[in-house]
């Protein structure tokens, strides 16, 4: 199982921990868009790296357009010698429509097409193919040679798509190269709802689990005192209550009987009671969503759990931002496969 880690926005020093973290034997390094732009980073870590995978995760697709998209991958994938990969996330729509004043409407859909056009644009840039994309959402009909940076030598880079719900893992299967599996994802969804989904999408467009990769950020409780796992049990809860206020990721909640809980954490959000959130989330809940153990059970409690179903796993840990603390268990994962 490849590991991934993600990568500080601090663009400071984010060019010599790329390079420690590739050298602990990390397999890819990820940046989030939160507070910072994903891409700038990834750029500095290019420089300072030679073997790792560089991906966004996610980068919110319906901020933008693709050609944009399309321009920026193609230079990061251009200047890492091949090693980007797009990871796309649709975002929700209050944050799309009020915090960057972009249209939303029937996201699975437009995921679609986005990606499709991405697609279209690299074939004009690499296979000369004329550019004439007509979608419902999208429409890329001009291609001048000013505006064509011609054939990438790597070829296009990969893209992913994060997803909880099952349109939009359908999506992933048939048009993209890759899975990003929400963190606020179970063991029960995913093998009732994710994969299914996932293989009916790769049906559409006729391939096999073979051609495709899955990465997985999964939530860890660890520590080596009581205070240390107490602090990160704590964070988790914090983080699930955030995510399970948000009503698109009910039916994770449902799939266990628990849809209840959304409606009142969405409450309590609306609120402004985020600190009271995380108390909803009991035991029950938190070991649904969490591998929980000492840092060196935590590979085989992962490949236990999760083994048959995924390819790539990062360590989605909001209470330790630093990477090196789990410098021995990416050691376990490697020593077990």
């Amino acid at each position: 199982m490849l590991v991934d880690a993600g990568i500080t926005p601090d663009l400071g020093g984010v060019a010599n921990k790329a390079g420690e973290l590739e050298a602990l034997g990390y397999d890819g390094l990820i940046a989030a868009e939160t507070s910072h732009d994903p891409f700038f980073p990834l750029l500095l870590a290019a420089d300072q790296t030679e073997r790792v995978q560089l991906a966004t995760g996610i980068a919110v697709a319906f901020s933008r357009n693709p050609m944009q998209l399309a321009t920026v991958a193609n230079d990061l994938h251009l200047f890492s010698g091949g090693r980007f990969a797009l990871g796309l996330g649709s975002q929700i729509k209050p944050h799309i429509e009020k915090r960057f004043s972009m249209p939303w409407s029937h996201p699975a859909a437009r995921m679609r097409e986005f990606v499709l056009a991405l697609r279209a644009i690299w074939a004009t840039w690499n296979d000369g193919v004329p550019l004439d994309f007509r979608g419902d959402f999208y429409q890329h009909t001009l291609m001048t040679p000013f505006f064509n940076p011609g054939p990438n030598p790597y070829g296009p880079p990969k893209v992913y798509v994060a997803a909880v719900g099952p349109q939009m893992t359908e999506v992933a299967g048939e048009v993209c190269d890759g899975l990003l599996v929400h963190g606020f994802t179970t063991e029960k969804y995913f093998r009732e709802t994710t994969l299914p989904a996932l293989e009916r999408g790769m049906a559409k467009s006729g391939r096999s689990r073979a051609d495709f990769e899955v990465a997985y950020p999964i939530f860890m409780v660890t520590g080596d005192t009581e205070e240390e796992v107490a602090t990160a049990a704590a964070g988790v809860r914090q983080q699930l209550a955030f995510y399970g206020s948000t009503p698109a990721y009910r039916g994770v909640l449902e799939a266990h009987g628990w849809g209840d809980l959304q409606g009142e954490l969405n409450r309590l959000s609306k609120e402004g009671k985020w600190a009271d959130m995380g108390a909803l989330v009991d035991d029950e809940i938190l070991d649904a969503f969490a591998v929980q153990g000492l840092p060196e059970q935590l590979p085989g409690l992962v490949l236990d759990r999760f083994g048959d179903l995924i390819d790539r796993v990062s360590f989605y840990a909001p209470y330790q931002a630093d990477p090196d603390r789990w410098a021995g268990v990416l050691a376990g994962f490697k020593a077990d496969g």
